[in-house]
């Protein structure tokens, strides 16, 4: 019996090691925000409708806290996973529209976690919103312009109007979600 409880005791000290390295948190928070990319969007589309998402830019949020706590590879593979997961587990975003949020989605992650380096992380959300929207803009002037890709109507000015209770969600949570996170995790004392 005490062998066993030995055994328990030095397995669960193991598990505590691993879980407190610097890379465990990262790849387990990716891996957790990722998640949310997925469940946050069909909550909101199933409390409030189809154009839950375009209202309230759920999938944004888990982008976005990724970029504040963890950096640019960890939330531009929240931004990929999250995307592709979400469109082979529910058909959303729809084909028409995963490529264009695909390419939004990782400017605000790239823009995002070079900002924080620089700014605190409100500065940092308010320049990742207006910089990624004009960044935005060009990727999709150039897409639909100069490339000759197909559009499904989309307007960066409209999904500003559309989006701005999301806009007002992100600059009130995020910021305070990643602070929390960073201190629960220690990531600055790693």
């Amino acid at each position: 019996m005490n062998e066993k409880v030995e055994t328990i005791k030095k397995e669960t000290n193991r598990l505590s090691e691993i879980l407190s390295n610097r890379k465990a948190k990262y790849v387990i928070g990716t891996v957790l925000l990722s998640g949310i990319g997925i469940a946050l969007p069909r909550v909101f589309h199933i409390l409030a409708g189809s154009a839950a998402g375009a209202t309230f830019l759920p999938m944004h949020i888990a982008v976005l806290i990724a970029a504040l706590t963890f950096g640019a590879i960890s939330a531009t593979a929240v931004a990929g996973s999250s995307i592709i997961f979400s469109y082979l587990l529910t058909g959303m975003p729809t084909i028409a529209r995963l490529p264009y949020m695909l390419i939004e989605l990782v400017i605000y992650a790239i823009l995002l976690s070079i900002l924080k380096k620089k700014f605190n992380s409100y500065v940092s959300l308010v320049g990742t919103i207006i910089l990624g929207r004009i960044l935005y803009s060009g990727v999709l002037f150039m897409a639909i312009n100069v490339l000759g890709l197909p559009t499904y109507g989309i307007s960066v000015i409209e999904s500003i109007r559309t989006g701005m209770p999301g806009i007002i969600i992100q600059l009130l949570c995020v910021p305070f979600i990643a602070k929390l996170m960073n201190e629960r995790l220690n990531l600055k004392n790693d």
